[in-house]
């Protein structure tokens, strides 16, 4: 199951507390004060696994809590402190404030960590309370409660391309064609509930993580069908590849239309994800016989160049199952994605 939300409390180990003792040993007369201080309660740590792609086991966990430390000992011994807890998070997960909405910490990349909740420090045995003036004291100090936080994680998948476009224009068999994913295909949409990643290969040394997100709808970014939920995983990607059907089904839209929508939505949900660079893709060329020489992709009123004028970019025609137009949107996803780091 495909979980991107999740809400956990943590709380972090209390400290030890200290301990009242007296030095007794034959032949040292008036030994004094020996009470060790207690040990440091452990501490919350979040840290981004690559392993990880979900935070459904957290349904079955939603509060964790760290170890505490001991108590002091005699001999001025100090006790041992508690282990501290790390919590494996998939990479891209945001930290938040679930009272106010801020993010804490932004865990992008495998091996990020963060600590979220301190321990509690240990209390002061009476060896440590002594002074020239006390020489005899009696008093030891508790330990201190650790960190205790809410804390809301949410998921943005990190990829480097991401598949957009409304529901039935033909993402996952895109995706299927160019990875090794498997995601559901079939002749309805809403199809894909949960985003997919693949990796997409240019040759031997190149490729690059392509994410398809579930259709978007009208109003997806106000809470509209499924997109709204999955706005998010656009965010850290460099680059989106909008497919747009160029035969779409009765009642759907036509492609300038759906094209429109998808950019009012990205525009509504966040202006800087509606100025990433972006490819537009002409998808399904494949479905009509004599569609190349119909006037789909040829003329003055082709969809083709409709499409073109509405976006103000070149459009790609591509047929996901035949293999046709594959070949150059790889090679220029990969001309936009690697000339930057050029």
């Amino acid at each position: 199951m495909f979980q991107d939300v999740a809400e956990i409390l943590v709380r972090a180990g209390r400290g030890g507390d200290g301990c009242t003792a007296f030095r007794r040993e034959k032949f040292v007369p008036k030994g004094g004060p020996s009470g060790g201080d207690g040990g440091r309660g452990g501490s919350v740590f979040l840290q981004a696994d690559e392993q990880l792609t979900t935070f459904a086991d957290m349904d079955l966990r939603p509060e964790y809590r760290a170890k505490k430390g001991r108590p002091g000992e005699g001999s001025n011994r100090t006790g041992r402190s508690g282990e501290d807890l790390v919590i494996l998070v998939p990479p891209g997960t945001m930290v938040k404030d679930p009272d106010h909405g801020h993010t804490l910490k932004d865990l992008a990349a495998d091996g990020d960590r963060v600590r979220i909740a301190t321990g509690g420090r240990g209390g002061r045995g009476n060896a440590s309370y002594k002074s020239a003036t006390r020489q005899v004291p009696r008093a030891c100090e508790p330990g201190r409660d650790g960190e205790s936080r809410k804390l809301f994680l949410e998921l943005a998948l990190v990829a480097d391309v991401g598949l957009i476009g409304l529901p039935n224009a033909g993402k996952s068999t895109l995706l299927s064609r160019i990875s090794e994913a498997r995601p559901k295909i079939a002749d309805y949409p809403f199809t894909t509930l949960n985003p997919n990643l693949g990796v997409a290969r240019i040759g031997v040394a190149r490729s690059f993580v392509v994410a398809d997100i579930p259709g978007l709808i009208e109003g997806a970014s106000e809470g509209a069908g499924l997109g709204h939920r999955f706005l998010n995983h656009v965010k850290r990607t460099r680059l989106l590849v909008h497919l747009v059907e160029g035969m779409p089904s009765e009642g759907a839209p036509e492609p300038t239309e759906a094209y429109r929508v998808i950019r009012e939505e990205l525009a509504a949900f966040s202006p800087e994800l509606a100025a990433k660079p972006e490819v537009v893709v002409l998808s399904k060329t494949d479905l009509t016989p004599g569609i190349l020489e119909g006037g789909i992709l040829e003329g003055e009123d082709s969809v083709l160049k409709s499409l073109a004028a509405e976006s103000d970019k070149e459009v790609c025609p591509i047929s996901a199952v035949t293999g046709s137009g594959v070949k150059d949107l790889l090679t220029e996803i990969a001309r936009r994605l690697f000339s930057e780091d050029e």
